[in-house]
């Protein structure tokens, strides 16, 4: 089969980059651009191989994936943004193709897609249907945990944690402690809601996995919503998405193990969603690969999207 997409990575070496280029590697309908190692900060070249693309994936700081951003000339030119830069801003497609109705089209027909924060991800998941299904009030006050493996923090937290001689890193370890995590922005935007949820991010020693935890009292939602009308608007809204799925109310495997295993989707594009609840109380829980679904995997079905193509294609 001969290569129809040209597709080009910015940032080729981040953590993010070297995950979609071994996604790229498999197919046999892509021919990956290049840049020589010592062209990569390269402005000239960069916009040559940016402008010679059918999609480029931004895999850059947010400064310089702005800087990328302005080097496009080419109107065929399709970017895939994986900084936080653009995730909420006017005339960017958020990444997140089970969003709400109409956002798969809306990726379709953009040249401008922002790929989502993977915390981000997984507490819209969870909290958009239910925003949308009237259920979640739009001013509730909401808080949010998430625990994530420590390839999350890129490959300076890769070496450190690899490195096995910090007994600090041993134990996890809360961070974002000013309540102004980078993800907060978006959080709020693609879901709906008036303030940003109090949310407390932990990395854990292990490599990758993440889930993200939102507790609700029945008490605050709206009046005769309760564990099962929540977990009947998820199940509604994710109805035959391939990549989101919805595990039974009070998942009893779960509930048998006794804990949460937080990699059951590592090396996986798919997100699982859960209700759990002891009647006046519910725990909503999403789990995804923080470089899947929450980061590379979902790039690569945005690309497949923009591309025309089957949207799990590679995936």
């Amino acid at each position: 089969m001969t290569a129809t997409f040209k597709v080009f990575v910015d940032g080729q070496e981040g953590t993010t980059g070297l995950r979609i280029h071994e996604y790229l590697a498999q197919r046999a309908d892509i021919e990956v651009l290049r840049i020589a190692p010592e062209l990569r900060k390269d402005a000239t070249e960069r916009a040559r191989l940016l402008n010679a693309s059918d999609v480029s994936f931004l895999c850059l700081p947010d400064a310089a994936a702005i800087e990328a951003a302005a080097l496009v000339t080419n109107p065929k030119t399709c970017l895939i943004d994986a900084s936080t830069a653009h995730r909420t801003v006017p005339g960017w497609s958020f990444g997140l193709p089970e969003l709400a109705k109409g956002q798969r089209e809306k990726i379709r027909a953009s040249k401008r897609i922002a790929n989502p924060g993977c915390h981000a991800s997984a507490f819209i998941l969870l909290i958009r249907p239910l925003v949308d299904a009237g259920l979640v009030p739009v001013a509730l006050p909401t808080s949010a945990t998430s625990i994530t493996g420590y390839s999350g923090g890129g490959k300076k937290m890769i070496e450190q944690y690899q490195a096995g001689g910090d007994a600090k890193l041993h134990s996890p370890r809360p961070y974002a402690l000013g309540l102004a995590h980078k993800h907060l922005p978006e959080m709020m935007a693609h879901t709906g809601l008036t303030a940003p949820p109090v949310f407390q991010p932990i990395v854990g020693n292990f490599y990758k996995g993440l889930s993200v935890s939102v507790p609700l009292h029945v008490a605050q939602l709206k009046p005769g919503a309760w564990a099962e009308s929540l977990h009947a608007a998820l199940s509604a809204h994710y109805a035959g998405e391939a990549f989101v799925r919805v595990m039974p109310l009070r998942d009893p495997a779960t509930l048998e193990l006794g804990f949460f295993d937080v990699q059951a989707c590592n090396d996986t594009n798919r997100v699982e969603v859960f209700v759990f609840s002891n009647g006046s109380q519910v725990m909503l829980m999403a789990r995804l690969d923080n470089l899947g679904k929450g980061a590379s995997g979902a790039a690569v079905q945005c690309m497949n999207l923009a591309l025309g193509v089957d949207e799990g294609l590679g995936l």
